[in-house]
Parts: C-alpha cells; sequence; structure tokens
C-alpha cells in the first residue's frame, strides 16, 4: 500500500515538473538567484555606456560588443577587486569565462546606466 502511494507520487511530481519546465522555457523566464547572476542581470538591462578608454581597448585588442555581450552573460564578478557600495555608482570588476577568460572588465553600474570604465586584458 505505502509502495503504491510513492509510486503514484513520483508520477505526479515527474509529470509535474515536465510540465512547469515547458511552460516557463516558453515564457523566457530566467532564475537570476546568486549573487553573480543579479548583478550580471541589473547591469544587462541598463543602458550601456562605453568610456573613452575602454573604446580605445575594443580597437586595439579587436574587441567588439558581442564579446563584451557575452562577459555580461556568462562572466563571473569578483567582488573584491571592485567597490559594489560605492555610491552613487557601484563598481564591479568582471572576468570573462572559458575563451575569454583572459578578458576583464570594469564597469560602474549607476542609476539609469552602465559604463564599461576599462577593458583589461591579461
Amino acid at each position: 500500500m505505502l509502495v503504491k502511494r510513492i509510486f503514484y507520487y513520483l508520477i505526479g511530481v515527474s509529470l509535474g515538473s515536465i510540465g512547469v519546465y515547458f511552460f516557463w522555457q516558453k515564457k523566457n523566464a530566467t532564475f537570476d538567484y546568486g549573487m553573480d547572476a543579479r548583478t550580471l542581470k541589473t547591469i544587462r538591462i541598463k543602458k550601456r555606456l562605453f568610456s573613452e578608454d575602454a573604446k580605445t581597448a575594443m580597437r586595439k585588442f579587436d574587441i567588439d560588443t558581442l564579446k563584451i555581450a557575452t562577459i555580461l552573460n556568462t562572466g563571473d564578478v569578483d567582488f573584491g577587486k571592485g567597490n559594489p557600495r560605492q555610491t552613487p555608482c557601484a563598481e564591479y570588476y568582471i572576468t570573462g569565462d572559458k575563451e575569454l577568460e583572459n578578458i576583464s572588465l570594469l564597469v560602474k553600474r549607476c542609476d539609469s546606466s552602465a559604463t564599461i570604465e576599462k577593458i583589461i586584458i591579461e
């Protein structure tokens, strides 16, 4: 009797999980719960600006806005190297992932915009 109930429970949970997965996939929802994910998301949704220093580095090292966008999607925020509590604009140090791991960004996030201050090539 108990085995039968557990079996029905597992079937229900499995079907429900599959339904929820497809429902959320169509909604294009994201689950940004980690500190890195929340920080990167708030930077991505703001108006993106580039300082003159960043524009110069982009031309010099052949970095386009697609690489910058990739770093802002999959990068790693190093809170120790940035200044996230600075007012009025917090500073974040973001390192690229995988093939872009040698590129780091210093981003200044204000209320209405996010400015790429520096692009560091290591």
